[in-house]
C-alpha cells in the first residue's frame, strides 16, 4: 500500500509540472503580446502620419506662419490677398487666385489641371478622391458648397449639375485670367 506522503509527494509534482507548463505558456503569449502591442502601436502612428499629411491645412496656422516668415510690409499686402475663411469675391478680370483661400485654390487647381490637359468637368466627389480625402458625404458636401460658391461668384462654370469646370476666362493662378 502507497504511503500517504508518497501519493502527496506525486500530486505536488504533478501540480508543480502544470504550474511550469503555464509559466512557460504565459511567457510565450507575454512576449507575442509584447510584439503584438509594438506592431499596433506603429500601424497607430502610420495612421496618424497618413491623416496629418492629408488633413486639409489649418488655414489659420498656414495664415499665422506665412506672416511670421515675411517682413511686416509683406505680410500686410499678404494678409489683404489671402485671409483665412475669407469671402469669395466676384471675379473679374485681373484678380488674382491669391485672394481666395486655399481651399478654393485647390479646387481652381484642379479644374485648371483638368482644362490643361483637355479632361473635361469634375464632381466633387472626384474632387475628394483627388485631394486625398474620403469620399463621404460630409467631405463631398462640403466640396459641393465651396464649388457651387465659385460658380456663384464667377470662378466657376456648371454646366451640367454637379460637373464643375473653370469659368471661360478663369485659366490660371496668376491674375486670374
Amino acid at each position: 500500500m502507497p504511503s500517504v506522503v508518497g501519493l502527496l509527494e506525486q500530486r505536488e509534482l504533478g501540480a508543480r509540472r502544470r504550474v511550469d507548463e503555464l509559466r512557460e505558456e504565459a511567457d510565450r503569449v507575454q512576449a507575442e503580446l509584447a510584439v503584438a502591442e509594438r506592431e499596433w502601436k506603429e500601424w497607430v502612428i502610420a495612421r496618424s502620419r497618413v491623416g496629418e499629411v492629408l488633413a486639409p491645412v489649418d488655414e489659420t496656422e498656414d495664415h499665422a506662419r506665412t506672416e511670421r516668415a515675411m517682413p511686416a510690409e509683406e505680410a500686410s499686402s499678404a494678409s489683404r490677398a489671402a485671409k483665412p475663411k475669407s469671402q469669395v469675391p466676384m471675379w473679374r478680370e485681373g484678380l488674382a487666385w491669391s485672394v481666395l483661400s486655399i481651399d478654393y485654390q485647390r479646387i481652381l487647381q484642379a479644374l485648371a489641371d483638368r482644362h490643361r490637359l483637355r479632361q473635361g468637368p469634375l464632381t466633387c466627389q472626384e474632387m475628394a478622391v483627388l485631394f486625398g480625402l474620403d469620399a463621404v458625404p460630409a467631405k463631398v458636401e462640403a466640396l459641393r458648397s465651396k464649388a457651387k460658391r465659385l460658380v456663384a461668384r464667377g470662378w466657376l462654370v456648371e454646366q451640367q449639375p454637379g460637373r464643375f469646370t473653370l469659368a471661360q476666362k478663369v485659366t490660371g493662378p496668376g491674375a486670374g485670367s
